[in-house]
């Protein structure tokens, strides 16, 4: 697999190449150096509402295919669980519900709601049995309010990610926040899932492609944030209408912020209005197919039909026209790389710098 780099000065520095972009090994390198190092949005707490609550699910079905489960033991502690049986393999729990055990219905092996190995029929005579690596596999768990995050075999903190947010949002009432399913839908998107996450991370392209959303957005003032494994772009107002209420003491009081954006490595992206938050996640299915699903949680309705946050579904489909040119034009024999903004690029550098940290590991 061929070795990218990119240079640590953003002046210095080009683009990851167009052979990245079709690169299939490198593709599937990524399900094990970067999405399984890394943390994925879950969901929220409603999913295991009540005590001895289980919710079974795929992540990133059709790319990392993982089988896990949540649960909710009678103590209130949330867990993730890999739903896999440690006997045979055979999947332990199909449908969401209320269980008082998971019990594999393969050959009886019983676990508590915390994974913790219980029993197994005819294993009398077994040696060394059980010991640690019979109970299911627990996965580290982390929240922001209601919010669910799960790393597989995570290689960074996700606490600082959480921090970073909060210094931003923490004023804002999350649990209160509603999911919408009717305004949350998926996008299929003929492109790299990686080219989907440049484009979100520079505001450079929006008075170009985005006539509405650059009506209502200071361009001149729009600020690009980094963090380790994280960028925050901030979205102002030239005006205090349709932007937050920001209380006194927060570190942007006194601006006309519309919108906070922030995209966490490798491919989730928290949108924050006024009337809530759009959460979209990039989910790759082939080297020039993704699926990205947009989820809606609204705190105030009388708010989403103006300002940054509104129009969402237009803004998507205008950022697909783009997305899908560029993975065209990086089929051709004559475009190699690019350069960066020093300015509006900060992100996609940034992006392209962990993606290869993340590979060469």
């Amino acid at each position: 697999m061929p070795n990218y780099s990119i240079h640590p000065e953003i002046e210095k520095a080009h683009t990851l190449p167009s052979s990245f972009y079709r690169d299939i090994q490198v593709f599937e390198a990524m399900k094990e150096k970067v999405f399984l190092k890394a943390w994925q949005w879950i969901g929220d707490e409603s999913l295991v509402k009540l005590p001895k609550q289980v919710y079974p699910f795929t992540l990133l079905d059709g790319y990392l295919t993982e089988p896990v489960l949540l649960t909710r033991t009678e103590d209130e502690e949330i867990h993730g669980l890999t739903n896999v049986c440690t006997h045979r393999g055979n999947i332990v729990c199909h449908h969401p519900g209320s269980e008082r055990k998971l019990v594999c219905k393969y050959h009886g092996r019983r676990f508590g709601l915390d994974g913790a190995f219980e029993h197994m029929p005819e294993f009398k005579e077994a040696e060394n049995f059980p010991c640690a690596s019979d109970s299911l596999h627990q996965f580290p768990l982390k929240q922001l309010g209601p919010l669910l995050f799960m790393g597989l075999d995570p290689s960074f903190d996700f606490e600082p990610v959480l921090e970073g947010m909060i210094e931003r949002i923490g004023f804002m009432p999350l649990h209160e926040f509603r999911h919408d399913a009717q305004r949350s839908q998926d996008y299929l998107v003929n492109a790299h899932w990686s080219l989907y996450c440049d484009n979100y991370l520079e505001g450079f392209h929006i008075p170009f492609v985005h006539s509405d959303l650059n009506a209502v957005l200071d361009y001149g003032s729009y600020e690009t944030v980094l963090y380790e494994h994280m960028n925050l772009q901030i979205g102002y107002s030239d005006s205090s209408e349709d932007t937050f209420d920001l209380p006194e003491g927060h570190m942007d009081y006194g601006k006309n912020v519309a919108a906070y954006y922030f995209w966490v490595f490798p491919n989730m992206m928290f949108n924050f209005y006024p009337w809530g938050l759009s959460i979209n996640v990039v989910k790759p299915i082939s080297v020039n197919r993704t699926r990205v699903s947009f989820i809606t949680y609204v705190y105030d309705e009388s708010k989403m039909d103006s300002g940054a946050g509104a129009l969402l579904d237009k803004v998507e489909r205008e950022d697909e026209f783009v997305v899908e040119g560029v993975q065209k034009g990086i089929n051709s024999r004559f475009y190699k790389s690019g350069r960066y903004s020093p300015k509006m690029e900060k992100g996609v550098h940034h992006f392209h710098s962990l993606l290869c940290k993340f590979l060469e590991d």
